[in-house]
């Protein structure tokens, strides 16, 4: 499984009230929490979003509170992948759990620039930077997290009877 798109990018410690504010808690409507997702942080970026781009953040993302909100307005905007040099273990947790590809990679994460066009290989854990024609290695998902992402989360793999 790969992805591939342009990179939107941000620092360190993304917390889940900046990825989807509190306000908005209201709904569990994906695509009603994409319309706000980084709003607090990036007013432009439910308008640059396209399908299939990627988001790099810095270490400690996804901190804060537990919700599953903030990788469901994540995905739901669009993106396919998120990079960073660290997750906050309950957000790493809630995006394989909703089927949003996570990946950990410090060097990528540092050295990736907004607009770059990035290639995401889920198998191998490679990344490769179109634009800079370079490439980062990341931890491969296993065998069983691949087809819990492939699936769409957690919940659907579980459906689909294949535990």
């Amino acid at each position: 499984m790969k992805a591939n798109g342009k990179v939107i990018k941000y620092g360190d410690n993304i917390d889940t009230d900046v990825i989807i504010p509190a306000r908005h808690l209201t709904t569990s409507d994906p695509a009603e929490l994409a319309k706000h997702c980084m709003e607090d942080i990036d007013k432009d970026f439910v308008n640059k979003v396209q399908k299939g781009d990627i988001m790099v953040g810095g270490a400690n993302f996804g901190c804060g509170s537990s919700r599953e909100h903030a990788p469901i307005a994540i995905k739901a905007s669009g993106i396919s992948c998120v990079i960073a040099k660290d997750f906050a273990r309950i957000f790493y947790r809630n995006s394989i759990n909703i089927g949003l590809p996570i990946l950990e990679c410090a060097e990528a994460s540092e050295d990736i620039e907004p607009g770059n066009e990035v290639e995401v290989d889920f198998d191998t854990g490679v990344i490769t930077n179109k634009t800079k024609n370079k490439k980062y290695q990341a931890v491969a998902f296993p065998e069983f997290m691949q087809d819990i992402i492939n699936a769409g989360g957690l919940v659907e793999y579980i459906k689909s009877g294949n535990i």
